[in-house]
Parts: C-alpha cells; structure tokens; sequence
C-alpha cells in the first residue's frame, strides 16, 4: 500500500475557515460598484460616495464645510461642493464636499487636454467629420474641411468650449472609444477616482462624473504643462474661416476682472448646472478654485474664494492634499547596459546528487516530505534485519538436522 500525501494541518484549517466564512466578511475589501449621477439632479447618491478612504486625507470624505480650526470660514456660496488648494504644496485650505461626485459639464475638458496635448501634433491639419460639425452645443462652428491645425482645435476647445472641436481632437487621436479610454486612464494616472468620462466636451452622459477635488487635480497637472497653460490663459485668438478667420474670446470671465487670472475653465448644462476650475497667481504663490452644482451666477463667489485663498494659504493647517500623479514605470535599460551580462550569481552549496553519487539514480522529489524518506529508510532496515534473522535460523535448523 503507498503512502498518500496528506495536507498539512494548517493548510486544512485555514482552507476550512476560508470556505466556512461568511459570504459578506469574503467580498468586504472588493471595491464596490460606483454610483451615477443622476441626470435629474446632477449628483451621485450619497450611498454612492466615498467607498474607499477618501484620496488626500480623510477630512475630506466630508460632505459639509471642512476648515482649519481657528480660521473664519470662507465667503459662502451657492456651489454644493468646492476645494480651495495651494497649487505649489497641494496643500486644500478649505473644501465643501469635496468628494460629492457631480455631472461635471465642460469643466471636462480640463481632462480632455490634459490628456490629447502630449499625444497630437500641434501642426497636424485637421478635418472635421460631419459628426464633429454637427455635435451639439457649445461650438466653434467648425466645418468639414481641412482648415485647422490641431493647435486650432485645441485653442477653441478651451476658450470657447467647442463641443465640435472635442470631437474633433477624439477623432484625430485614433477615435471616440480610443480617447475615452486615454482620458480614463489619465483620471487614473492622477488618481481623480471620482472622474469618469463618457464624452470628451463634458456633455452630459449617464455614467460620466467628476468632483471638485478631482477637478482641482486636473487643474494643478494642466498647471505643469506650458501649452495647456497657455491655451487657458489666452483671453481672444483668430480662429480659421473658409474665408480668412474670426475672433474668438475666452468664456472665463475672471481672465478680464481678477487681478492674476491664469484661467482654467468653466461648464454649464441644465442638468449640471455651473461649474468651474480655475487658478490665479499673486505674489509667487497660485491657488487653486473649484466649483460644482451652482445654480446661479458665481463669478464673484468663485474671486471671494480665491481672495480667502490667497489671505489665508501658508497660515493655516490644512484640511488635505492634493496627492502627486502615479509615478511612470521605470524606462527599461538602453545602450550598453541593456547588453552588458547579468550580474554573477551566488555560489549555491553543490547539489546532493554531487555530494552523495547514489542519488543521482533516485527519482525526482514531487513534492513527498524528506521525512517520508527517512521512514522508508528505517523500514527498509526493520526488513533486511528481519530477512538476516530469518535466514539464520533456518541455516541452522538445517545443521540440526544433518
């Protein structure tokens, strides 16, 4: 009879736990499913919100006002959710829901940039597809002819918010599934896990969402990038015609009235209402404003906040962070050190086959514990000093009987 493996005991009481516990304790680390805004009201269900500790600090998974101790709040507004940071530190000053997950509108577009600037040729000419002209909404009023550069495409998207030029860019960065999943990835990237894009204009969509933290990030990543800064800080530019060009003009109205206005951008639908991202620079230092669901004009609110941004960044504890991007994969080794030879291994003790020559003839270990090797050895002898016993006797019963 062979000798059977048997699983070690704590092998079988932990499979036995495992199998025995409850359903619920097995699946309670799996993320769950993220909530949609509603397209009726605009926001997430507070269910949905905050299914993992919040990014940036965990005052900030919060839904009412969140603010230093010992400082006077903020200038009140009519936004359901907005984030004040240090863009330098990333330090968040104050926040009001700041994880509330919320239509975004064309405040989108952040996303959609930052995402096709380093993947489009600014010198590329491009030509709209009769879906890009007809896409509705704000519009550049583009036509389907080979007129603009991408420089063009981009300008336009982000001065005048053109739902067309949106399009546009996604078709020429390989199609609209291509530049979703390009513009998700980068959501990742910066770890914005509240946003998910379903257009590139910020059109509302069910599924697609943002929240004023994430917007914020987007901001503060576009602030690195000189292009993205430059197109949202242009207030008017020509834009090609089919005869010569016209003018086109930023829609953020803080570019003309606050002093120190870099830009970012601004969205409205009637189901998102207003939102908005933006940064100014004062003195050395920029701050960063978000706003979303604001039902009325917030121009002004949005300078209030920032003014309060300004007086009291550098002063006080803050509230959160604004985390870093995920770090990019380390570049695999080039050149001579991509050919030099691998390093030299560790002298390993020889094999037992070299130390005892006998068992280069013993089949391979599948697994079986040493220890059962050892039991067969003392079996082995038990037999052959029995066998030894036995011969011997009947050698001598056989002189016996001589």
């Amino acid at each position: 009879m062979g000798i059977k493996h048997v699983a070690p005991v704590g092998v079988l009481l932990a499979a036995t736990a495992l199998l025995g516990a409850p359903a619920q304790a097995r699946v309670a680390d799996a993320p769950a499913a993220a909530g949609s805004p509603d397209l009726r009201t605009g926001a997430v269900p507070a269910a949905a919100h905050h299914e993992r500790e919040p990014v940036g600090g965990s005052r900030l998974g919060g839904r009412g006002l969140i603010l230093p101790a010992g400082v006077k709040a903020p200038p009140k507004t009519a936004a359901k959710s907005y984030v004040i940071a240090d863009a330098e530190t990333g330090e968040v000053l104050a926040a009001k829901d700041a994880h509330g997950r919320y239509l975004p509108a064309s405040t989108l577009k952040a996303l959609t940039a930052l995402t096709l600037i380093p993947k489009l040729d600014k010198k590329l000419k491009i030509t709209p597809s009769r879906r890009a002209v007809n896409e509705e909404g704000s519009a550049v009023g583009l036509v389907p002819k080979p007129l603009y550069t991408v420089e063009d495409l981009f300008k336009a998207l982000m001065l005048v918010s053109g739902n067309d030029c949106a399009m546009a860019l996604a078709e020429a960065n390989g199609g609209l599934a291509t530049t979703l999943a390009d513009m998700n990835a980068e959501a990742r990237r910066l770890q914005a896990f509240d946003t998910v894009a379903k257009t590139p204009s910020g059109l509302d969509k069910p599924g697609q969402s943002s929240s004023a933290y994430d917007l914020a990030l987007i901001a503060r990543a576009g602030l690195a990038n000189a292009d993205f800064r430059r197109y949202i800080s242009t207030k008017t530019d020509k834009f090609p015609a089919p005869k010569g060009y016209y003018e086109i003009g930023n829609h953020n109205k803080l570019l003309w009235r606050y002093k120190g206005m870099i830009g970012v951008k601004n969205g409205w639908t009637s189901k998102a209402l207003g939102s908005f991202v933006g940064a100014a620079k004062r003195d050395g230092h920029t701050v960063i404003v978000s706003i979303m669901r604001h039902d009325g004009y917030f121009w002004e609110e949005v300078a209030d906040l920032l003014d309060w941004g300004f007086a009291n960044r550098g002063k006080v504890v803050p509230v959160g962070q604004l985390v870093d991007p995920v770090p990019e994969p380390a570049p695999l080794p080039t050149g001579p050190a991509a050919s030099a030879p691998p390093a030299a291994a560790p002298e390993l003790p020889a094999p037992v086959s070299a130390q005892d020559p006998a068992a280069a003839t013993r089949p391979a270990d599948e697994g079986v514990p040493a220890t059962y090797y050892a039991l067969g050895a003392v079996l082995l002898t038990v037999l052959l000093g029995g066998l030894t016993w036995l011969a011997y006797g009947l050698r001598g019963r056989s002189r016996r009987a001589r």
